[in-house]
């Protein structure tokens, strides 16, 4: 898990768009840009991937993550519309260190809390619009196909889900499943994977403040 982690805190490459969107069908760009939602998670998302982890890891259950996942996809979906029609223009040097910082204060709360807070959805309702601000800068740099504007926009957002799900039916199937019921759960697992990923979000928290 460890060595996984620090791979993580390596920069993630850029998307890439070597098609001519004109010339595609209305179903071709639909997958075209679900691809692109996906990869956008898995593999290139590497902060979006710890946020999701960092959020399964406390209480391992299916239901309470999906719940937190659904409450995030709804709020970056509003923001990555919202930018992308031009009525919001976040700049990405104050939206990428606050995306660090929530990734960070989910870890910290792991490690402090001793179960799942209510309030919880609320928080990652508003950590997901921050995080769809930053999905919105990548997703600028590539456009979207005028034929099928909105659609394209949805087939993203739909990628981005499928990669936000299948992190966490990995997290289930390799830690979840079989360690959540244990003793010892909090300790060995909750406790040193989320001051991992603490320790790379305050990385990348200062790297983005000082050195981007």
């Amino acid at each position: 898990m460890l060595p996984l982690l620090v791979l993580l805190a390596l920069p993630a490459a850029a998307h890439v768009l070597n098609t001519d969107l004109s010339k595609l069908s209305r179903t071709e760009i639909f997958w075209t840009y679900l691809q692109l939602g996906f990869t956008h998670i898995i593999p290139l998302g590497f902060d979006h991937i710890l946020f999701i982890i960092s959020l399964y890891i406390l209480e391992p259950r299916l239901k309470p993550v999906l719940m937190q996942a659904t409450a995030f996809t709804v709020a970056h979906s509003i923001t990555l519309g919202l930018a992308m029609y031009g009525l919001i223009s976040p700049p990405s040097a104050i939206i990428e260190p606050i995306i660090a910082l929530s990734i960070l204060f989910v870890a910290i709360e792991n490690i402090i809390a001793d179960k799942l807070n209510p309030w919880r959805l609320l928080v990652v309702f508003g950590f997901g619009l921050v995080h769809g601000m930053g999905f919105a800068s990548a997703l600028t740099g590539l456009g979207l196909p005028q034929k099928d504007y909105f659609g394209s926009l949805i087939s993203f957002n739909v990628g981005v889900e499928l990669g936000q799900v299948t992190v966490i039916l990995l997290c289930w199937g390799l830690v979840g499943r079989w360690a959540a019921e244990k003793s010892w759960y909090k300790q060995r697992v909750v406790i040193p994977v989320s001051v991992v990923i603490g320790l790379v979000a305050a990385y990348w928290t200062v790297e983005r403040v000082f050195f981007t």
